[in-house]
């Protein structure tokens, strides 16, 4: 399984189409999207290149391969001009084929959140981590900062943080690519 993790694009949509141009060159099985997609909130900075009807036309045209969760900054308007579902608070995913190296057997769980309902507490995420097998991954953004570590607090669960499309707080914006268990991040230029 191939996945493209992006987050926090925020209506950037100079950024968004450079992570539309990495999709054609990853070719992933699915595009997750971590939440915060098209409005940039009341804590940030409205980005330079802020475009959310862009956004909304760039993330409708791979809308059959994407799986959304809500961010902090959705709305329900999003709902009516997004063509997939974005307003669950998480959804997961299930990777039979993949090698835990958490448990040494095969399968991973893929906890899919925004950040801000449950989160381990790494930088300003939550701390309120959700149930999960031992060898899952919490697969989140809301920091804006990349984040790819065991839990501290939570042993054996995998933190996994892909950064920010459009308005990144630790310098580089970023997306992730989860393959056949392997967490990396990929920056955008």
């Amino acid at each position: 399984m191939k996945l493209v993790i992006g987050s926090d694009i925020h209506g950037a949509a100079s950024w968004c189409e450079k992570f539309m141009d990495a999709l054609d060159e990853v070719q992933p099985d699915r595009v997750i999207l971590l939440g915060d997609l098209l409005y940039h909130g009341p804590r940030n900075e409205v980005p330079q290149d802020y475009a959310p009807k862009q956004v909304i036309a760039q993330l409708n045209s791979i809308a059959d391969q994407v799986i959304a969760v809500r961010g902090n900054c959705e709305a329900e308007v999003d709902q009516m001009v997004l063509n997939f579902p974005c307003m669950d608070d998480y959804n997961v995913l299930w990777d039979p084929d993949a090698d835990n190296e958490a448990t040494h057997t095969k399968g991973i769980e893929l906890f899919l959140t925004h950040g801000h309902v449950w989160g381990a507490g790494i930088h300003n995420s939550i701390d309120h981590m959700p149930t999960l097998p031992k060898g899952a991954a919490l697969v989140y953004g809301h920091t804006h900062k990349k984040v790819n570590m065991m839990a501290d607090r939570y042993p054996m669960i995998r933190c996994f943080n892909p950064g920010s499309i459009g308005i990144p707080k630790d310098g580089t914006h970023s997306f992730g690519i989860y393959e056949n268990g392997i967490f990396s991040f990929r920056e955008l230029q």
